[in-house]
């Protein structure tokens, strides 16, 4: 009998076509997230199973399915997923580091424009029937001459840093890491201290993995450090920023304006995330910009990122390390 494989969300065609190939494939057939229970009744006999980031898989879940071989995420962070009850059960893990590095420095930079230049809001104006022609009005913040902070100068940072070069930005970063003198030349960069970053920046950036030592790193006090009408642009994890301070932040003015692709909400191992995104950001559509987490959503990406995935879930099923690895089980994969 082919293994079976279990897909948690919709993929494009081609990659179940490249499944079937080799295994009896479950997809999931519509746009929409599965229940846990859902997916436990499908992937309890299950082979290996195809993960996305809605998706949070504990021990819990692995002792239900007792025939799982490996977890092949089709993302890059993978916090929501007990690593080590992997590995003690015998269970590859793997990911996709690098696929989404590009598009999702794009939509920074799309949100970053987006939001200063009051994008939202003169698209709106024109589709209100309203506009006849120029008026002086919606006058927003260019970037040349500005400053602009990225907090983490990992694959991410230093794509948006690449992007920026012509904008006549003075660009910051500030990171435990310092980047090679010759990049930061290249790139235009200078490294700082987070507090003068904060100080400094009419823009900032924060571009870090989500954990305990950034929950909420920008939260009321950093907030409060930052140069008064700053923007903040936030498409890294929803929790690296305090939702309820920025939403206090715009009311007082302290903030011009906050941009996000990623919302708290969705930090699904987060045992007191917010079930929604505030109200009070949600109103306040003079001085937001939102996205519904689409840094990745490039057709051609998308389909590299399901197709990588799946080669890492073919190697283990052929007896092979993959490629993605994250973990080295305990129990070797029978050849």
């Amino acid at each position: 009998m082919k293994p079976k494989v279990v897909l948690t969300s919709w993929v494009h065609p081609e990659v179940i076509d490249r499944l079937a190939q080799h295994c009896t494939v479950i997809p999931n057939t519509t746009r929409e997230r599965l229940a846990r229970e859902e997916i436990l009744s499908r992937a309890k006999d299950a082979d290996a199973i195809m993960t996305f980031m809605t998706d949070s898989v504990d021990d819990a879940f692995l002792a239900a399915c007792p025939r799982l071989r490996v977890v092949g995420c089709a993302l890059k962070g993978y916090d929501n997923y007990d690593v080590d009850a992997c590995t003690r059960r015998g269970i590859w893990i793997t990911n996709v580091p690098d696929l989404l590095t590009i598009p999702t420095a794009e939509l920074t930079i799309g949100l970053l424009i987006g939001l200063t230049r009051k994008i939202l809001q003169g698209d709106q104006l024109v589709r209100s029937g309203s506009f006849d022609g120029w008026r002086p009005v919606l006058y927003g913040a260019g970037l040349t001459g500005r400053t602009l902070g990225i907090i983490g100068m990992g694959a991410v940072g230093q794509a948006i840093a690449a992007r920026l070069q012509g904008y006549e930005l003075e660009l910051l970063y500030a990171d435990s890491l310092p980047l090679p003198v010759a990049m930061e030349a290249r790139l235009g960069l200078r490294r700082v201290a987070m507090d003068r970053l904060l100080a400094d920046s009419d823009y900032v950036v924060p571009m870090v993995p989500y954990g305990e030592d950034t929950l909420h790193l920008i939260d009321a006090r950093a907030i409060a450090a930052m140069k008064h009408g700053a923007f903040l642009v936030n498409a890294c994890r929803g929790s690296v920023v305090d939702e309820k301070a920025v939403a206090d932040a715009l009311e007082a003015g302290k903030l011009a304006g906050y941009a996000a692709d990623v919302f708290e909400l969705e930090e699904w191992a987060r045992p007191d995330r917010p079930t929604k995104i505030s109200a009070r950001l949600l109103a306040d559509s003079e001085r937001t910009l939102f996205t519904p987490h689409i840094g990745s959503a490039v057709d051609s990406v998308r389909i590299a990122i399901e197709m990588e995935a799946t080669t890492n879930i073919l190697q283990v099923l052929a007896g092979q390390e993959p490629q993605g690895a994250v973990n080295r089980p305990v129990t070797k994969v029978a050849a």
